[in-house]
């Protein structure tokens, strides 16, 4: 089992997670543009009260987008920042998948197919949808950003509904939206779901080094720069 601390700051709620041999603990506030506050003293916070180094963890994980670009910059970075001090590797989780493990770890619905979206500006969302496997949140249909009008499921396939992005389902086709057994807009991405992700990633390997750990943005003209190039 491994100890993993994982970051969240891609919507205005603001969260970090620690797991410790599968025991799992979080610090979530819902604070808009005070990321950059208090991201650093909730891991601080989180660490302290087990006792913990960041040098005494196994990986860093973090929520990689999409979301908000100012958002994942900052998760990244501190992701970044602090595997790259302690030599940890680091496990990009992302965002919209954490939506759809939030909705497992709520409802334990490990049936439906689960649609997760988030307000992408601009009258377009991002979304993609998850199953639940094993009790984890593995990709069913690609992530994209598009109108809300794009957003093709499959005739007849019954889904629930997660995430901001289906405040938009008024411009959504219909045949989607009357396919849709739940609908919840007011949730957002926790970094407890993103440690329960990335914890099996951990498990299989699928790690980055800090320099290589970069957002999704699902919007090709948003570039990135890695810690060296900064």
């Amino acid at each position: 089992m491994a100890k993993i601390l994982a970051l969240d700051t891609s919507t205005d709620a603001c969260s970090v997670a620690l797991e410790i041999d599968g025991s799992r603990s979080e610090l979530f506030k819902v604070i808009p543009r005070r990321h950059t506050h208090e991201l650093l003293p909730m891991v601080e916070e989180i660490l302290g009260e087990a006792g913990l180094s960041v040098s005494q963890l196994d990986a860093i994980a973090f929520g990689r987008g999409p979301g908000s670009f100012a958002g994942i910059r900052i998760a990244t970075g501190v992701a970044q920042g602090l595997a790259y001090a302690a030599d940890l590797p680091v496990v990009p989780v992302s965002s919209l998948a954490a939506l759809a493990q939030g909705y497992y770890r709520e409802t334990q619905d490990c049936e439906s197919l689960i649609i997760t979206a988030f307000d992408a500006r601009m009258n377009e969302v991002y979304w993609g949808g998850y199953k639940i496997i094993e009790g984890r949140a593995v990709i069913e249909i690609a992530e994209v950003v598009s109108a809300p009008s794009q957003l093709i499921i499959g005739k007849g396939i019954d889904c629930v509904a997660v995430g901001s992005g289906f405040n938009y389902r008024e411009q959504m086709p219909s045949e989607v939206v009357a396919g849709f057994s739940k609908l919840d807009t007011q949730v957002y991405p926790h970094a407890l779901d993103i440690v329960n992700i990335a914890s099996g990633l951990y498990a299989l390997g699928h790690t980055v080094q800090a320099e290589d750990a970069q957002p999704v943005y699902l919007r090709n003209q948003v570039t990135w720069k890695k810690k060296d190039q900064q």
